[in-house]
């Protein structure tokens, strides 16, 4: 039923008009009837009225203006107006200005209304899905990247869409009423003559063409695009065509397009190097090329010393940089004919085509190692790094790119392994060695969750007195196929690896662990040394993972040592003082281990809270042997002394070092004169007991030196 909204103050024409709507053959009306505009206007449900029938003379309202106010609230409801026959001017303006009808009252015939309104309506509801459907294929139109342009039969724009307005710089406005080659001229854009717009042929016939290709649009400033379109006749519901649309694009987007994705998968995206897939076709090349000539080419795989320091200390973004300051000097170090990759991370290739021999590599990579070790100036500050280097050669370590690229690779950790800071050429024997480590990684990945390590315990002994004052606790992998393996053979791996994270946390986990059981059992309390690896040292998480372990074991911080190098610490001074400061504030001691082999200085190690100085065991092997090595124990003992630090000497293998350290007043000592590090149990037994030594013999073999409980050699 179809709403209908009566306005007049007229009671007779309101009822006649309400009859005949109400009882319509051509069916019924609903009809709501209102004397005045305001009231019309106040109407709750304006939306749902399907025409308005309204007299344009009301108390309110007077002549067109009725007209004009309706309109203004419902512009797409319909409105029939009522006149009176002598008000013809009134009528007319009314249907000038879009009314559908004008009745007067001689045209009160019960047929001609109801059909004029049913009429109306469902016109005006085909008008309405024409204009949203309009609509809506504007939106879609505008919303697509492509332009859009359509003519009628005389090649005259009538439409533009927002992407055809860029690419032609005509506005719709503009544009609209121009022939189409006013708006879209083209040419070739290699003999730059004029090419005919598609548009015209496919009016003048053509059912479907597309633009030849190198067509440029020269757009309305004169500027240039080149494009690529199809046009497509427009017909009407009887199949006439009626005009043409054209759909075109920018393909020089498209072409910048390919042109950054080619680049981007052969090319860094921060170094602007050559990636590895490029590289790989490059070192094929030059095979091939050395192959021909019966000459040889060297790959160069670096790997930065220390990278991952720059990275945590500075941050991410000054690690970039650091990237990219590093690429240009390797590509300023070698020639142009020559490439220099970036792997990923901090890892980087080198190929050298045409050397002459091995020689010219190994120059190269000196001139590498030097030009990196100078400083970097990341913004404003000072930052080192040095770079371990591994090179193979064509032919002798292979004939294809992955097999170099192993070579060099396996060549790389042998200098990383050497300390870094050096280049190793590629050996036959390192594909051994290169095998057994790969089989030592996979295996200790397992070992954790085989429970295959266990912890044994050297003891540190008062020089003075010969009583036990602590133990240092020592790492042992038992392994199911290989039995006891000491920590020189895994240890490297696991911190390449980054396997000594988990392996280190058990440790402490277990030392402490370990220790608790100790004064369960009634045994004298001792201090217990754990060895700290520059690794777990850096990491972020590294004192909480200390402080959770004390407080989850309830062990006693102020009987834990923790030992770490001078080279983990210096690797930045003044974040390792600051640690150290948190670690005491824990209540942990810390030793400064293998004090003596690093590179730290007096001033650096009055700014750390260190508790214990341990000299190495290099210089205590020929302690008494006349050299420097005595006068080196000698000062560091007087400087421990001064600076209120315990001494404790390693490797203390015969009664000669110990009378020398014990004439010098060392505090703390340990080694085989005392004990092998030995099982918990047995440790236990040593702490219970003592240590039952003996008169030393200097000629005696170091297996026998001062041993009476076989138990423990």
């Amino acid at each position: 039923m179809s709403r209908v909204l009566l306005i007049t103050d007229d009671p007779a024409q309101a009822s006649a008009l309400s009859v005949i709507l109400r009882s319509s053959r051509y069916g019924s009306f609903k009809v709501t009837w209102v004397r005045t505009l305001s009231s019309a206007l106040q109407q709750a449900d304006l939306a749902g009225i399907a025409v308005v029938v309204v007299n344009l003379i009301l108390p309110d309202s007077n002549g067109i203006a009725t007209y004009d106010r309706l309109t203004a609230i419902i512009p797409h409801t319909p409105i029939v107006t009522i006149t009176a026959s002598e008000d013809e001017d009134l009528a007319l303006e009314a249907i000038r200005r879009g009314a559908r009808a004008t009745l007067t009252q001689n045209d009160f015939s019960r047929s001609m209304i109801t059909q004029t309104l049913r009429n109306i309506i469902q016109r005006n509801v085909v008008e309405l899905a024409y204009y949203k459907e309009k609509a809506r294929a504007g939106i879609v139109l505008n919303s697509i990247g492509d332009g859009v342009i359509s003519t009628d039969l005389e090649g005259r724009i009538d439409y533009l869409n927002i992407a055809a307005e860029e690419l032609t710089g005509w506005p719709r406005e503009e544009a609209n009423g121009h022939l189409i080659d006013d708006v879209m001229r083209i040419i070739n854009g290699k003999s730059r003559l004029p090419q005919p717009c598609p548009i015209n042929l496919v009016l003048q016939g053509e059912e479907k063409v597309g633009m030849k290709p190198d067509s440029i649009l020269v757009r309305r400033d004169m500027t240039e695009v080149p494009i690529e379109d199809s046009v497509s006749p427009v017909n009407d519901w009887s199949g006439l065509m009626t005009g043409a649309v054209m759909v075109f694009h920018d393909v020089g987007a498209a072409q910048a397009m390919n042109q950054k994705m080619t680049y981007l998968a052969q090319y860094d995206f921060l170094t602007d190097l050559p990636n590895r897939m490029l590289l790989n076709d490059r070192i094929a090349q030059s095979i091939k090329i050395a192959e021909r000539h019966n000459s040889m080419i060297a790959l160069l795989f670096l790997d930065l010393d220390g990278f991952k320091h720059i990275n945590d200390s500075l941050g991410h973004e000054s690690g970039d940089r650091f990237l990219q300051s590093v690429a240009r000097r390797l590509t300023d170090a070698v020639r142009k004919s020559d490439t220099v990759s970036r792997r990923g991370g901090d890892e980087f290739l080198i190929l050298l085509n045409d050397i002459k021999e091995p020689a010219n590599a190994a120059a190269i990579a000196d001139k590498v190692i030097a030009s990196l070790k100078l400083p970097h100036s990341i913004r404003g500050v000072e930052a080192f790094v040095t770079v371990s280097v591994g090179i193979s050669l064509c032919p002798t370590d292979g004939h294809d790119p992955e097999k170099l690229i192993k070579s060099a690779d396996t060549a790389m950790y042998y200098a990383k392994a050497n300390g870094g800071d050096n280049y190793q050429f590629f050996g036959k024997e390192m594909n051994t060695r290169a095998v057994e480590r790969h089989f030592i990684e996979g295996h200790l990945r397992q070992a954790l969750d085989a429970q295959e390590f266990v912890l044994h315990y050297q003891p540190l002994v008062n020089l003075q007195s010969g009583r036990i004052t602590g133990a240092e606790a020592l790492l042992r992998w038992n392994s199911a196929d290989r039995g006891l393996v000491f920590p020189p053979d895994f240890i490297t791996v696991a911190e390449d690896s980054g396997l000594i994270v988990p392996i280190g946390r058990w440790v402490l986990l277990e030392a402490c662990t370990q220790g608790r059981r100790w004064l369960h059992a009634g045994l004298p309390p001792v201090s217990i040394a754990v060895n700290i690896s520059a690794v777990e040292f850096r990491r972020r998480d590294f004192l909480e993972g200390v402080r959770s372990i004390i407080e989850g074991t309830g062990f006693d911080p102020g009987f834990l040592q923790l030992e770490i190098t001078e080279s983990a610490l210096m690797q930045d001074a003044k974040a390792g003082a600051a640690i150290l400061r948190e670690l005491k504030k824990l209540g942990v001691q810390i030793a400064l281990d293998d004090f003596g082999t690093g590179y730290s200085s007096l001033s650096y190690l009055k700014q750390f809270p260190i508790d214990i100085l341990k000299i190495d065991k290099s210089f205590v092997q020929d302690i008494d042997g006349g050299n420097d090595d005595g006068i080196i124990v000698s000062a560091v003992i007087a400087m421990g002394n001064s600076l209120k630090k315990r001494v404790v000497a390693e490797g203390i293998e015969n009664a000669a070092q110990l009378g020398f350290l014990h004439g010098l007043s060392c505090e703390e000592g340990q080694g085989y004169l005392f004990s092998r590090p030995v099982t918990s149990d047995a440790l236990a037994h040593l702490l219970a007991n003592g240590l039952p030594l003996r008169p030393a013999d200097p000629a005696m073999p170091h297996s026998e030196m001062a041993m009476v409980d076989g138990g423990l050699a």
